[in-house]
């Protein structure tokens, strides 16, 4: 999972420093599919952390997510009404929950017991 966040925040940091700017018909589309797969890498995180990981539910979810809010922002540009939003919405609120999560499982650990953070960065 180390190897997934640090390829997603190798690709933002490519994106902010290469100078190449989205059409504005793609922008909606790019944002939303972007929400979609941080949600199922942090969710892949959790499932990691809690040691319920199994790839083929990763794997069906973050394609579905990508899939599904790709097919609510097209959806909404036909009707002419931002459905996307509400993907922005709910893919939103799950990052912040998947990454409360995380922190929680990272960092509370029962007084002399080392994290799961320690041992990650003790491998490294």
């Amino acid at each position: 999972m180390l190897v997934i966040l640090l390829g997603m925040l190798l690709g933002v940091l490519i994106g902010i420093l290469v100078p190449y700017q989205l059409p504005t018909l793609t922008a909606k589309y790019v944002s939303v599919s972007f929400l979609a797969g941080l949600d199922s890498v942090l969710g892949g995180t959790r499932a990691g952390l809690e040691n319920k990981f199994n790839f083929s539910v990763f794997a069906s979810g973050f394609f579905s997510n990508l899939l599904l809010a790709a097919l609510l922002t097209w959806i909404g540009d036909r009707l002419g009404v931002e459905i996307y939003q509400a993907a922005i919405v709910t893919f939103g609120m799950r990052i912040f929950q998947n990454l409360g999560y995380i922190r929680r499982d990272l960092l509370a650990q029962p007084p002399g017991e080392r994290s799961p953070l320690e041992d990650l960065v003790s491998k490294h």
